[in-house]
């Protein structure tokens, strides 16, 4: 059994569920996972754990993640993109390039935002989503994100339904948690005309970017596979270890070790180049946080 990373383009009309549906079934096996939902009309970078590598997944959601998106001012939805059903027109014709790079420099940084009404977030056990098409107004708490990057890569004026808008192609690089269907949905309302998100792609999840990512239609997993110990190499410090304590490890002991104290996690490896596990070390300790199975392939 492969055990690994899987990078995949995600193609735009489907779900993350339906890659993870389709690469179950073209890597012939059930544990599949990932690390972070992208909407239907969302395109880009959809990161897959395989077999014991899902154990990686839970450290991966938590990075910050790159877009490009396509915000279009004068028109407002549901949900705060163009699947959603219109709410509002209002004419964006009047508002200038330096309006729109001041309301862009107010959500740029430290923010408070709201997410999204229509989001996978749980409100009482339920996903607000579903709430929210079943007619029950969802209110949600803003969360504090940090966007470190929003910069307007393109402006352009349109006629649409009448009404005159602008589209803004922008680079959005931000926290994990963040919403870049309320930045447009909070920039719009910034500017009084409104807006929303008519296009999505996501580039990167923290040092994974998107054109190393395998096409969904005709994929081979297999050698697109990213090894499990690259994989947490790059993500965490490394300490290698003898084969006597990846066998300790593999027991769930602890293993006395000489490296800083650190709630973890830290890459454990084994002479043979093989992910034992992540540990975390304190008081001259290594005790794990999870450990990788002996007998599986990691590829």
């Amino acid at each position: 059994m492969n055990s690994g990373l899987l990078l995949v383009d995600k193609p735009q009309g489907i779900t993350s569920h339906d890659v993870v549906s389709r690469v179950r079934k073209a890597a012939g096996t059930r544990k599949v996972g990932h690390a972070g939902t992208l909407d239907p009309l969302a395109t880009g970078l959809l990161v897959l754990g395989l077999n014991s590598s899902t154990r990686l997944l839970t450290f991966l959601v938590g990075l910050d993640k790159g877009y490009d998106a396509t915000i279009r001012l004068g028109v407002s939805t549901t949900s705060d993109d163009s699947d959603g059903e219109v709410v509002s027109t209002t004419s964006a014709g009047g508002v200038t390039d330096d309006a729109i790079d001041a309301g862009v420099a107010r959500l740029t940084g430290p923010i408070s935002q709201v997410p999204t009404t229509v989001s996978a977030i749980k409100v009482d056990g339920r996903r607000a989503y579903d709430l929210a098409r079943a007619g029950v107004e969802v209110e949600l708490k803003a969360r504090d994100v940090t966007i470190t990057e929003f910069t307007v890569l393109d402006r352009r004026e349109a006629i649409v339904d009448g009404v005159p808008v602008r589209d803004l192609d922008v680079r959005v690089s931000c926290s994990s948690g963040t919403y870049v269907r309320a930045l447009a949905r909070d920039l719009g309302a910034d500017l009084g005309v409104g807006g929303h998100l008519t296009a999505l792609r996501r580039t990167r999840v923290g040092p994974f970017d998107v054109t190393r990512a395998s096409v969904l239609e005709g994929i081979d997993v297999a050698p697109a596979l990213l090894p499990p110990v690259d994989v947490a190499r790059t993500l965490f410090p490394e300490w290698s270890m003898t084969a006597a304590e990846a066998v300790d490890l593999g027991h769930g002991k602890r293993v006395a070790v000489d490296l800083d104290d650190t709630p973890g996690p830290v890459a454990a490896v084994t002479p043979t180049g093989r992910l034992a596990g992540l540990v975390s070390v304190r008081a001259g300790a290594a005790k794990p946080i999870v450990n990788f199975p002996t007998d599986e392939v990691q590829a």
